[in-house]
């Protein structure tokens, strides 16, 4: 009889803990054939189902209960002793799973997680965008990226140094020919660029000023979701935009943007960098908690 191998029982438990054969795949970084080809190849092995599969939903049988609640904790023991063993490289290596705000990615990518890559070439690093908060333990990552006050409590928190603010902006040409808001309010007078966040809601400009606060319900001619559409938009003289200053910070050094409102838009929370608590952390995990301890992100 073929032994089960490793990747057939991680699937298991991926799907067992996702309850979705997709969202398991992604966890582990494969394909859905894949995935699916593993549990059917040690479903063959075992004489058993052990997931009831529909169109809509995949749950355990009885059977499929029985088993993954006895390999649980056996196989989280051999992970265990595997990350021991990674824990003695020398050298980083392998893969890091970091999970983000898109926003916070584009912010991070290129001071901290390339100049990583740059410095410990042998590492991959798997970085995946989502406007959503998940249990990144759950979810099998390595690293969380989230503003320091959205960081769960139980977790390891490394707060990375950026400046970080909202800059209302438009084109030079827009505001040659509509006066420039001088009060958040005023931005009721102009077209504005939308953004839906991921629940679906529509986010509401922020503001505030010597302890006074505003929130602002745009209007405009289009809604978006993302922010480099937005900024097209924007370049386009659509309207009146709403951005991280880091993601315009070249258009308006070079002149393509200007921004408005600047005493409104103070800085807000810092980035961190979480993570749980380790005992047999790899040499690549260790790595990359250095270089964000000792490197600031942002002017």
């Amino acid at each position: 009889m073929t032994r089960p191998a490793l990747v057939e029982l991680d699937a298991v438990l991926a799907i067992a803990r996702r309850g979705s054969f997709r969202a398991a795949a992604l966890e582990l970084g494969i394909s859905t054939t894949a995935l699916s080809n593993a549990v059917a190849k040690l479903e063959r092995e075992l004489g058993i189902r052990l997931f009831n599969r529909t169109t809509r939903s995949v749950s355990l049988t009885d059977a499929g209960r029985n088993f993954v609640a006895q390999i649980g904790p056996a196989l989280g023991e051999i992970h265990e002793a595997m990350n021991a063993a990674r824990s003695q490289q020398e050298v980083p290596a392998g893969t890091l799973r970091i999970n983000a705000f898109a926003t916070a990615a584009r912010e991070v990518l290129s001071p901290l997680i390339l100049k990583f890559i740059r410095l410990y070439p042998q590492v991959h690093i798997d970085l995946v965008t989502e406007g959503r908060l998940i249990d990144i333990v759950d979810a099998g990552f390595d690293f969380g990226v989230r503003r320091g006050d959205l960081v769960p409590s139980d977790m390891i928190a490394i707060p990375l140094q950026t400046r970080r603010r909202y800059a209302v902006v438009g084109t030079p040409a827009y505001f040659a020919r509509s006066a420039a808001p001088q009060v958040p309010t005023d931005l009721l007078q102009h077209p504005c660029i939308r953004v839906r966040l991921p629940n679906g809601a529509l986010f509401r400009w922020h503001f505030e000023k010597e302890g006074r606060a505003a929130q602002i319900d745009v209007q405009g001619p289009i809604t978006l979701d993302e922010a480099s559409l937005a900024r097209a938009a924007v370049l386009q003289e659509v309207g009146v935009g709403f951005f991280m200053e880091s993601d315009i910070r070249e258009d308006l050094a070079d002149g393509r943007l200007v921004e408005v409102l600047q005493d409104w838009t103070p800085p807000i929370a810092p980035l961190s960098l979480y993570y749980p608590g380790r005992r047999n952390a790899s040499a690549a995990f260790r790595a990359f908690t250095t270089l964000a301890r000792n490197f600031q992100v942002g002017p």
